[in-house]
């Protein structure tokens, strides 16, 4: 089985894309890229068996009809209701909101963060994906499915906070440590030091690992009655098994 990982930034500079290998014997790293360009990118989620995309891959139901409330002038605060608890329903997703219950983390929104330019990338990529014969339920049930590499880490009890740092390679480091100590089944191999040195790259890694829970039924998937949401607005895929449990046969 072949997992993709792609961290997806506004432009290629940022972006980072990883493929894993499993097999009976674990899971190696058989490339990580940096500087990704589109096409590179929809190669790689032409070819995976499942692909973690760190993004959002749709905007929250509210925020899109308030849009095009606004486009002809008929926006109305609903009576009763606080600006800023107004402004928070169109800023997050359902799914935004379950993984705050869920892990106490907030994703960047959509619709009210610069995360916004990474989604209007993402948005073409999807749509060039379909037009390739892939299309992608954005609900996780095709080849791509959403993740969130902190919460994925928070959840398998690793380090999810500060090695994102600009010049702190040590929390970096430290996260690469715990991962392999936790996973000594995961082979990074000549991209671990690439993995020392890019928080994009390890996202990336961290996003391929998801997937593939996701594929394995190990995580969570929008229920019965958050499904037509989350078709619209995306499902952030929250591992719910460990990491041993990813391995083939287990």
């Amino acid at each position: 089985m072949l997992t993709v990982g792609l961290d997806l930034a506004a432009e290629a500079g940022n972006t980072a894309l990883a493929r894993l290998e499993w097999d009976s014997g674990g899971c190696s790293v058989r490339a990580i890229e940096l500087a990704c360009e589109d096409g590179m990118i929809v190669d790689a989620l032409l070819t995976a068996d499942k692909a973690g995309v760190d993004c959002p891959l749709g905007w929250p139901v509210p925020f899109v009809e308030f849009v095009t409330a606004h486009r002809y002038g008929n926006v109305d605060v609903p009576v009763g209701t606080r600006g800023r608890d107004w402004r928070r329903n169109l800023a997050l997703r359902l799914t935004d909101r379950v993984v705050r219950e869920r892990t106490g983390l907030t994703p960047l929104s959509v619709s009210a963060d610069r995360i916004g330019h990474a989604a209007m990338r993402c948005a073409a990529l999807l749509s060039r994906l379909a037009r390739e014969g892939r299309p992608v339920d954005r609900c996780g049930t095709g080849v791509v499915v959403e993740v969130y590499p902190a919460a994925s880490l928070r959840l398998w009890g690793l380090p999810y906070r500060g090695y994102k740092r600009a010049h702190d390679l040590a929390a970096l480091g430290r996260l690469v440590d715990a991962l392999l100590a936790a996973a000594p089944w995961l082979g990074l191999g000549p991209y671990e030091t690439l993995c020392r040195r890019s928080h994009d790259a390890t996202d990336a890694v961290i996003a391929a690992l998801t997937a593939r829970a996701a594929r394995c039924g190990l995580a969570t998937f929008p229920g019965t009655g958050e499904a037509e949401t989350a078709r619209s607005e995306g499902w952030i895929a929250l591992p719910t098994g460990s990491l041993d449990d990813l391995l083939p046969g287990t």
